[in-house]
């Protein structure tokens, strides 16, 4: 069940409601790739505020291998988390994992990338995989075409995208009663062609999902390109339903993408950068790796109610990172998941308090990203 109210800037808040709890969006999910958020316990996500996470058919499918996960119980209680799990169909990483591809009309066959093995993913084994996790929602299988693409080119990857999603809406209702109460996503495909993004959407909605992703973004392409292709495909969706950009971001871009009105954003960056030493702040990003920071006993962010910046002191996580200890990349992963989780709290409240716009301005202004290479 979803509900949407649209603030007198525009902007959306909504409440999506599964049979494992609700999220409130606008939301980030924290990926979960292998069932397992790096560094970090269940519980854990738990006290940082996560109300969803996000795991990956194509590699679950790969190990441990869904024999296990049927025999656990399903996704839910193989990775000990309660509350709701969306899983990306594994599209993307067909398309940019896998070793060798061949596109046939139902699906694609392709060489595993952990031991170079045979496999086939199409529409019915999307559907049939997602069912064995039990998550609570589930991604069609789309193709995911690299930047920079012709149009052309292009053409046949939405083309093909929209079959694909037919048969996967299709492959969904016929698992009957086990596949009730689980939400199915389609996913706009048409890079950075305003014309393929609308056709890509309008099709998807003709078929009638209960959200629509926004996929091929991220992938490569400028950030002005980025955007485009945002703003290309929310005019044509439903106002009613969840909207996802699959891969975003870093906190300045989910801030703008909030304001293009998209309401659920996964992205693997805060533990990602966190195994470089790498907090973010409100400013921007924090090496906190450096030397400077030798003898520095302030938090790694003034105010933060993380329970790394609560009870641990720059000096001294830098001295675990320094040491090779694992608990200094939990902690400053810890940090960079409550950032992203209070970012969101942030624009909810902002939004619900009808002052986005200001909240907007002063953060971008504030806000520095960080160069290529400086990460």
């Amino acid at each position: 069940m979803f509900e949407y109210s649209v603030s007198k800037e525009g902007l959306r808040l909504g409440k999506v409601t599964t049979s494992h709890g609700v999220v409130q969006t606008p939301v980030y999910m924290p990926v979960g790739t292998l069932g397992s958020v790096k560094t970090m316990s269940p519980a854990e996500m738990e006290i940082i505020g996560s109300e969803i996470v996000l795991a990956n058919t194509y590699h679950l499918n790969l190990r441990p291998g869904l024999d296990v996960i049927r025999k656990v119980g399903g996704l839910h209680r193989f990775m000990g988390w309660k509350g709701p799990i969306l899983t990306d169909s594994g599209g993307f990483q067909v398309f940019s994992l896998a070793k060798m591809r061949s596109i046939q009309e139902h699906g694609v066959e392709f060489q595993s990338h952990l031991d170079g093995s045979t496999c086939f993913l199409g529409p019915k084994e999307v559907m049939e995989i997602q069912c064995v996790l039990g998550s609570d929602i589930w991604m069609v299988l789309d193709e995911c075409p690299p930047w920079p693409c012709e149009e052309s080119r292009m053409r046949e990857a939405v083309g093909r995208t929209v079959r694909w999603a037919r048969e996967c809406k299709e492959h969904k209702a016929a698992l009957g009663e086990q596949a009730a109460g689980n939400f199915l996503f389609g996913i706009v495909q048409g890079g950075s062609h305003k014309n393929l993004r609308r056709e890509c959407a309008e099709r998807l909605v003709g078929i009638g999902f209960d959200g629509y992703a926004i996929g091929g973004v991220s992938v490569g392409e400028p950030e002005a390109e980025m955007f485009v292709a945002i703003e290309a495909a929310t005019p044509w969706l439903p106002a009613d339903k969840p909207r996802y950009a699959m891969g975003l971001g870093t906190p300045r871009q989910l801030v703008e993408m909030v304001a293009r009105g998209v309401d659920m954003f996964d992205c693997v960056l805060p533990t990602r950068v966190a195994r470089n030493g790498v907090a973010y702040t409100p400013t921007g990003y924090l090496h906190v790796g450096a030397g400077r920071y030798k003898d520095d006993t302030a938090p790694i962010e003034e105010g933060c109610g993380c329970y790394a910046c609560k009870n641990f002191s720059r000096a001294y996580i830098r001295h675990l990172l320094n040491s090779g200890e694992i608990l200094g990349l939990r902690l400053v992963s810890w940090h960079n998941l409550f950032f992203y989780e209070d970012l969101m709290r942030r624009m909810r409240e902002a939004i619900r308090e009808e002052r986005f716009e200001t909240f907007r301005r002063a953060f971008v202004e504030g806000y520095r990203e960080p160069n290529d290479g400086d990460i």
